[in-house]
């Protein structure tokens, strides 16, 4: 992973916000110059994902440490698999300890979640994406454990791809000048209506929307969604969106819509059990 200038400062919040005036603890049982020898292991079966950002926390706390990851962001791992190894001063390797870990577990929980949804879709048409509902300040981190997963992003934000959802249909007076306008507006981005009955998916179809999410439908809905929307020679995208559990996304991968969307591989998302042991020269 490319830790640009942001991904840097954010790591630097971070260790700041954990160390504040210092490490007391550390400093005050660990003389200077004591050195060790860290292992991260990964206590559970899952994927790896933000190796690049915990090198980064211990580079912060002390520059002078040496992280060796032990493989690479994407590896399927197994309870006991060492992750990285972290040698140097030991105040250094205690102090970024929990912030290390904080993102590998967080980042790595995300990719193994990804990992498990593009497994439940293997060898359909079906492409697992993600939702804007990530931490406010992880979004690109988060976003990058999901393509570490094997599934896509939806959308980084606001900017990238027109997205009109009731709201904005509310206001906008109807799906047709929606479209329109944002057609007009924007005419290099895709436009995505959000829909919740087969009414809107017709009137979405005609004012010509690139994509359509059927959100919150149940799968008898969808599944007559999809065949109305497929129905003409150029149909749109579709996507399924809402409460996507693992055994609604079953049922949802027999409809072969291009892409279901998972807002809990990032708003819910269970970390990944990884510890760090220490191994002290004497």
């Amino acid at each position: 992973m490319t830790l640009d200038e942001n991904i840097l400062e954010l790591v630097r919040r971070a260790v700041a916000e954990d160390v504040g005036s210092g490490d007391v603890t550390t400093e005050s049982t660990i003389p200077a110059g004591h050195v060790s020898r860290g292992t991260i292991t990964a206590k559970a079966e899952g994927v790896v994902a933000g190796l690049d950002v915990a090198r980064a926390v211990f580079a912060e706390c002390d520059p002078g440490l040496v992280f060796a990851a032990r493989g690479a962001d994407g590896d399927r791992v197994t309870e006991g698999t060492a992750l990285a190894t972290i040698e140097g001063g030991t105040r250094g390797i205690l102090t970024g300890e929990r912030v290390a870990l904080n993102f590998l577990q967080h980042l790595s929980g995300i990719a193994t979640a990804a990992a498990a949804c593009t497994a439940a879709l293997e060898g359909g048409r079906t492409r697992v994406l993600d939702t804007r509902k990530t931490t406010p300040g992880l979004r690109a981190l988060e976003k990058y454990a999901v393509k570490v997963g094997g599934a896509a992003n939806h959308r980084m934000g606001l900017w990238d791809m027109v997205l009109i959802k009731d709201n904005h249909i509310e206001a906008a007076g109807g799906i047709a000048p929606a479209v329109s306008a944002a057609r007009s507006s924007h005419p290099d981005l895709v436009v995505e209506v959000e829909v919740k009955s087969i009414d809107e998916v017709a009137s979405a179809m005609e004012a010509g929307a690139d994509r359509i999410m059927l959100d919150n439908m149940t799968v008898e809905q969808m599944r007559d969604a999809i065949a109305l929307a497929r129905s003409v020679d150029s149909p749109a995208e579709i996507e399924i969106s809402g409460g996507i559990t693992d055994e609604k996304l079953r049922a949802v991968a027999e409809l072969e819509p291009d892409f279901v969307s998972v807002g809990a591989l990032t708003h819910s998302v269970t970390a990944m059990d990884i510890s760090l042991e220490l191994e002290v020269d004497r």
